[in-house]
């Protein structure tokens, strides 16, 4: 959306997009949003990153703009957001509010901020991992070359991720999990053949 009186502008990890004012009520919610229940019970609105909440008494019933309800569902995230990694875990973030994915519900969960992640979050994604590797049973360098590929093209088969593209090649909802089970089948394929993985 666009400046305009009853907007502000976020700036916070140059997310830099605008949304509604908390407390501007409408007496219709935005159309191409969803209606959701909130832990409370209470009827939200969520469109565009924006939040809604449904207050009867106010002119007769009305949606007024309000703050995401932590422990609520999305299927999908607003348009606009930023990921901002802390402790190696994606945070999705938009409109002073924080998603992050979990995999056994299928959606995105409004989550309290972790303390921290406002001083010290990144937008950039953490290193890949890097493993040292030594050969216990005397493999050549052109043996230990071989065996890193073949491990790396079997790692990648099994997990689905590959660390030589971007995002590893999966969405990024499904990254660190993703990662981890690379790098898993890789070291367990390693000392398989005989090295030393640390």
């Amino acid at each position: 959306m666009a400046s305009g009186a009853h907007a502000h502008f976020d700036g916070r990890f140059a997310h830099n997009q605008y949304y509604y004012n908390h407390g501007y009520a409408v007496h219709a919610p935005p159309a191409g949003g969803r209606e959701l229940r909130g832990p409370d019970g209470a009827r939200y609105w969520y469109s565009g990153g924006n939040w809604y909440r449904w207050h009867s008494g106010w002119w007769g019933g009305s949606w007024v703009v309000w703050g995401a309800p932590p422990g609520l569902f999305v299927p999908v995230l607003p348009p606009y957001y930023t990921t901002i990694w802390w402790g190696g875990v994606p945070y999705y973030y938009a409109n002073d509010t924080y998603y992050t994915w979990d995999e056994g519900a299928e959606g995105y969960q409004v989550v309290a901020p972790p303390a921290g992640i406002e001083s010290a979050g990144s937008t950039r994604a953490p290193a890949s991992d890097q493993l040292f590797v030594y050969p216990r049973n005397g493999q050549t360098a052109q043996q230990q070359e071989n065996d890193r590929f073949d491990c790396h093209r079997w790692a990648r088969e099994q997990s689905g991720f590959d660390p030589t593209v971007s995002g590893g090649g999966v969405p990024a909802e499904q990254a660190v999990d993703k990662r981890n089970q690379y790098y898993r089948a890789e070291v367990a394929c390693l000392e398989g053949r005989g090295y030393s993985v640390k």
